[in-house]
């Protein structure tokens, strides 16, 4: 059974990703979370899991068996080799999993929301690359006022991510999120629309 036109939503991290995989979904649109998927495949007692416990040592694991994600975040955010290594146990497991969930869809479209799209080759397994952009000092900006990231953390984890101009050459379509106060409410039904007849085009 072919799978569904699917959409690739992508952004740098604090670009406001989240938020609009949550209107995408309000809308009825099904959505599946790679980061949610990446927890599930080190969820314990999971080879992948134990797998980095092997590679990079039980003490990046919690008292509870569970993955020390706030330390793996910190070691691989200032590590690329280390970075590397993790993604060679776990993204062949989550792009699995992706391809297992398309297959299950039956909407008109469904969209798959992962911050390392491209970095992870992931943009390979969708039809069209939905980028939301923001510059690099707004997310900054996000990262330290919002979230509480300290700035050296902040800067690595926009530095580890592809570059705003990478994403923005692979991007099929883009919702600018610079201005807080903008809402992206239409913009956001004008793309459900178009993707629902561009389903209904390629289905004929």
């Amino acid at each position: 059974m072919p799978r569904p036109l699917t959409i690739g939503l992508t952004g740098g991290v604090a670009s406001g990703k989240t938020f609009v995989g949550s209107e995408f979904q309000k809308l009825g649109v099904p959505l599946l979370e790679a980061d949610d998927v990446g927890r599930a495949v080190v969820a314990p007692p999971s080879p992948a899991l134990a797998e980095i416990a092997r590679d990079f040592g039980a003490d990046f694991l919690t008292s509870d068996g569970q993955l020390d994600r706030r330390k793996m975040r910190e070691c691989v955010f200032a590590d690329a080799a280390a970075l590397k290594r993790l993604e060679a146990i776990t993204h062949p497991l989550i792009r699995a999993r992706i391809r297992e969930w398309q297959q299950t869809q039956t909407a008109h479209y469904c969209i798959v929301s992962a911050a390392i799209l491209l970095e992870s080759g992931m943009d390979a397994l969708v039809d069209r690359v939905l980028v939301i952009d923001a510059p690099e000092i707004v997310q900054l900006e996000r990262l330290l006022l919002r979230d509480g990231v300290a700035e050296p953390l902040a800067r690595q984890m926009i530095a580890a991510q592809a570059s705003r101009q990478r994403r923005l050459e692979h991007a099929h379509d883009v919702l600018d999120n610079h201005d807080a106060q903008r809402p992206l409410a239409p913009a956001i039904r004008r793309l459900h629309f178009f993707y629902r007849n561009l389903a209904a085009a390629s289905a004929v």
